[in-house]
Formats: structure tokens, sequence, C-alpha cells
């Protein structure tokens, strides 16, 4: 499996405060991504199974670049 294909981990926050964190493919967060923009109702595939969502209540969609760095910097 290439880079490109792995899964990544998205947190969606909802209006209200909630968040959803799931792991999708690069597919998958591109078809939310481009259903944002018409709203309604979205189903998201995820690692752990598929999401519905009202796409008039999220106010992000965060996505971790996994660019985390550990150890002392110097």
């Amino acid at each position: 499996m290439s880079d490109d294909d792995k899964s990544l981990k998205v947190n969606i926050g909802f209006a209200g405060g909630p968040v959803l964190s799931a792991r999708v493919a690069p597919g998958n967060l591109k078809k939310l991504r481009d259903a944002l923009a018409a709203g309604g109702w979205h189903e998201l595939e995820a690692d752990d199974g598929t999401v519905d969502l009202d796409l008039s209540k999220v106010v992000y969609v965060l996505v971790d670049t996994d660019a985390h760095r550990v150890g002392f910097g110097g």
C-alpha cells in the first residue's frame, strides 16, 4: 500500500461542539469535501463503518498530516 492510499485520521467538528474522529481513505475524504459545498446528508465510508452526516451542521474538517516528530529538538 502506498502512502497515497493510507487512511487518514480526520476530525469532523459540528455546530454545538461535538467532534467525530474517523480514519478514512483519501478518496472518501475527497468525496466528503466535494459534498460539503452542496450540503444535505452525506454517507461517509470510514475504516470502522459508515457514518451518515448532516453537512449543514459541519463547521470544520481537520486532517491529521502525521507530521508529528518524536524526540528532542536541537
